[in-house]
């Protein structure tokens, strides 16, 4: 019971922390945080939905792709993940900053979600859309689930930069660097340092 609720909240926080660097730091300058996050720029600049709702959206239909391969109670924490994800999102869009420094915000906003994304698959949850495939193949391979996710989430940055901005794949590039750096770093920590998740089995 004790580890239920010890994971419970690193889902929660992981959840947060990531919301907090999307919605405050990335995606006011419209730079998606990864596959999922490319789609929702695209559906909040095609159709105006909020970038909450919008993550929410795609983040639910590419889990249940997933749910398969990674099994029922994987699915369940990561509804958990993405929906508290979106709420944060939709919350701290709402906090207004004055004199924004794109580079700033880029970093921080790069290390705040691979800290979140990391405490989450750590627990064996993903943090929705393009990271339910990443750790699919992390599994099949057995290797970091840093290095599916940066591939699969290029080619959706190249896209999204067609669409809206080419400096979108740069930016995008460079947060997803930063990003996967700080995934990798909390999933190579030992066990002493943080409660986790065997990754590598099915949930």
């Amino acid at each position: 019971m004790k580890s239920f609720f010890v994971k419970n909240a690193l889902v929660l926080s992981g959840s947060l922390i990531q919301g907090f660097g999307m919605g405050l730091f990335l995606f006011p300058h419209f730079i998606p945080s990864g596959g999922a996050g490319g789609i929702t720029v695209l559906l909040n600049y095609w159709f105006g939905i909020s970038m909450g709702t919008a993550l929410w959206l795609v983040n639910f239909i590419l889990l249940l792709a997933g749910v398969k391969f990674l099994g029922k109670r994987f699915a369940l924490w990561t509804i958990v993940a993405i929906t508290m994800t979106s709420i944060s999102v939709d919350l701290f869009e709402q906090v207004g900053i004055g004199n924004r420094m794109l580079l700033v915000d880029l970093i921080l906003g790069s290390i705040f979600l691979g800290a979140g994304i990391g405490i989450l698959m750590r627990q064996g949850v993903s943090n929705g859309g393009i990271g339910v495939v990443a750790l699919i193949i992390s599994r099949k391979r057995n290797i970091l689930p840093g290095r599916p996710l940066f591939s699969i989430n290029f080619f959706i940055f190249l896209f999204t930069a067609v669409i809206i901005d080419w400096k979108i794949i740069l930016l995008a590039l460079i947060s997803q660097w930063i990003s996967t750096m700080v995934v990798n770093i909390i999933m190579q920590l030992s066990s002493q340092q943080i409660y986790t998740f065997d990754w590598r089995k099915k949930a």
